[in-house]
């Protein structure tokens, strides 16, 4: 799933009908061909990945991708309840026929992983205009978050009132190669989402963090993250939100620089408070990566990626004499593996020691309200 793809949004489904009354009668109706497919694949998928999951300290993970063509599903573990992204199917004519559809994917999904109906969180992708803010409109309001593991670290999450759960899962092992690289250098976290990879950084023995996010509710989401995991506020560690354009721009005539940079930015993106009217990963990403080039000390590391598909890097975007090397397959998480095409792209950029960008060692910068 593209993060913050315009082209495609989310929809809570809610109880659907029949469902009352199924429940009232003690059964559910005779599965058909397609739908025992649909939960033994689910089954089968659990049963290998929860024994993997055990073994490595993961609480959540990628159950099924459109594995089935008659069901174009995408569904997430997350200890105990599935979240289950479904599309549109074109056989479907009639709302009816759409309403049955998701009736049925969230009883073959209960089914494979033996649980109620009530523990599948389905939701809609279904087409949404590029408006304002819509990256992080609010589809409902339960309130209701949980804590899962990963690699031996906590992260809340939501699974009902937004677009994403507050987790990306395909970055696991992306996450893990930060937290590796960590001890004792700066952290520069962009387009940060909830934090997960600062938390990881600190993990790492990280001896300064800057994570900069435009929404307030992600930064505040990512101080939650970072106390989860004993990590108090600190003033070498700031969770600023901003524009990142525009972060960028003010640390770059600063002269500040990072050892470690990661960059996840979204696909689309269009906010009153950015600097520009939009952002394309695909037009905007070669200034992108300019501007974050030039806060990247001398022996430092840049991770860049997007999911947007048919993306191409442009030739003139990582300028000498840094070097760039495409990591998708290091970084691609066991759970997303085997797919037709990979859950992103992703490149480590290097910038040679001794060498140095536009800036100097930064110092920590303002700490969002918590």
């Amino acid at each position: 799933m593209d993060r913050i793809d315009h082209g495609s949004g989310l929809a809570p489904v809610p109880r659907l009908p029949g469902d009352a009354r199924r429940e009232h009668d003690g059964a559910a109706p005779h599965p058909d061909a397609s739908q025992r497919m649909l939960t033994n694949r689910i089954r089968n998928r659990q049963k290998h990945l929860a024994r993997w999951a055990r073994r490595t300290g993961i609480t959540c993970y990628r159950l099924y991708e459109r594995d089935i063509p008659d069901w174009p599903l995408i569904v997430d573990w997350y200890d105990g309840e599935a979240v289950a992204w479904a599309y549109r199917r074109k056989k479907d004519g009639t709302e009816e026929a759409h309403a049955a559809y998701l009736r049925a994917a969230r009883e073959a999904i209960a089914a494979g992983l033996e649980t109620t109906a009530d523990a599948v969180i389905l939701k809609e992708r279904r087409p949404q205009k590029h408006v304002e803010g819509a990256q992080y409109e609010r589809m409902a309001a339960l309130n209701r978050t949980r804590v899962v593991m990963e690699y031996g670290l906590r992260f809340e999450v939501n699974l009902h009132d937004y677009l994403d759960t507050g987790l990306f899962l395909d970055h696991r092992e992306t996450r893990r190669m930060v937290r590796e690289r960590s001890a004792g250098r700066r952290l520069l976290n962009l387009f940060a989402y909830t934090g997960s990879f600062t938390v990881y950084a600190r993990a790492g023995g990280a001896a300064a963090t800057t994570t900069v996010d435009l929404s307030a509710t992600y930064c505040r989401w990512a101080a939650r993250n970072a106390g989860l995991n004993g990590f108090e506020p600190d003033p070498d560690h700031a969770i600023i939100q901003e524009d990142c354009l525009r972060f960028i721009e003010d640390a770059t005539r600063a002269r500040r620089t990072w050892d470690l940079i990661v960059c996840d930015p979204p696909t689309f993106s269009t906010s009153k408070r950015m600097t520009a009217d939009s952002f394309a990963v695909e037009r905007d990403h070669a200034d992108l990566l300019r501007g974050c080039i030039s806060l990247l000390a001398g022996g430092g590391e840049l991770f860049f990626s997007t999911n947007a598909r048919g993306f191409a890097l442009a030739d003139d975007a990582v300028p000498a004499p840094c070097t760039m090397r495409d990591i998708t397959r290091q970084t691609t998480p066991e759970d997303f593996q085997g797919r037709p095409r990979p859950p992103h792209r992703c490149w480590s950029i290097r910038r040679p020691a001794g060498t140095t960008g536009e800036g100097h060692a930064s110092a920590p910068g303002d700490v969002v309200d918590r």
